[in-house]
């Protein structure tokens, strides 16, 4: 029956994302910011791939770099389900589309949740090309994943603790993957454009080290659902007022092309050292 409900109708589309990629129950899954797809390429191929428009409650990508599928693979022994991007406020979705993505594949099986991003970055000592753990995040998106309606049973409240949205066990893996690798706290913006230099001066006086159009309200929804969360950002530019050029999109898809073997090799360790 059509639901309405956003835990019901991820419910269904877990029940359809297991049956069309068939193969052992999925235990992590992988969301790819812009500019990311090269390096899931590095993953591995997929053993199956279903587009995100043949499942309930999936919108359409509108984005340049989100093609709107989920891919199965096998990495070290584990089921992997890859989202080959993602859906974001600003193209004029609800929360819950945002999310929906999440809820299906931690609905499905999935406990660990590995949400990557491109991200403007806002120490100059970063330049584009490096990777960066978020630690944690500012939401200043003014929204939330679990407003509206109560969650249904048998779902925990909506009043989910956030003390530690990103896990500290799964930092210490990729560190141990990549030693150089940073921490960095993550400022999501609901965008489109880009922040003004203003804006940027006013991030860096909150603390934060990136900022993007994303991640925050997807890892909110994995923590209500226990998924533990590991985010990874991409620097593909430096912000407003810190970058000497002037932004564009398409710097950000050239970025995670070039950066694509280090980025998959970090997501396949990653992986293998849980």
């Amino acid at each position: 029956m059509p639901t309405s409900d956003p835990f019901r109708l991820a419910e269904l589309a877990a029940s359809e994302v297991l049956a069309a990629l068939g193969g052992p129950a999925p235990s992590v899954a992988v969301v790819l910011g812009s500019g990311w797809l090269p390096a899931a390429e590095v993953l591995g191929a997929p053993s199956a791939e279903v587009s995100t428009s043949e499942l309930s409650g999936f919108p359409v990508p509108t984005v340049a770099g989100h093609r709107g599928s989920i891919r199965a693979l096998d990495v070290a022994g584990r089921r992997v389900l890859v989202l080959v991007g993602r859906v974001h406020l600003y193209e004029g979705y609800t929360e819950a589309d945002v999310v929906h993505g999440v809820r299906t594949a931690v609905l499905a099986g999935c406990a660990t949740v590995i949400l990557t991003n491109a991200a403007g970055g806002l120490n100059p000592a970063w330049p584009p090309g490096t990777a960066v753990a978020v630690s944690d995040h500012l939401n200043l998106t003014n929204r939330s994943p679990l407003s509206g309606p109560p969650p249904p049973e048998p779902y925990d409240a909506r009043f989910v603790d956030l003390s530690e949205v990103y896990s500290a066990r799964l930092r210490a893996v990729a560190h141990d993957v990549d030693p150089a690798l940073r921490d960095g706290v993550y400022a999501a913006l609901r965008g489109p454009h880009y922040e003004t230099p203003a804006e940027v001066a006013m991030l860096r006086a909150l603390g934060a080290d990136l900022v993007g159009m994303s991640t925050a309200l997807e890892a909110i929804a994995a923590r209500h659902l226990h998924a533990e969360v590991l985010g990874i950002s991409l620097v593909t530019n430096l912000a407003a007022g810190v970058s000497p050029t002037p932004l564009d999109h398409t710097e950000v898809l050239a970025a995670g092309a070039a950066a694509a073997p280090g980025l998959g090799q970090l997501l396949r360790g990653v992986i293998e050292g849980m």
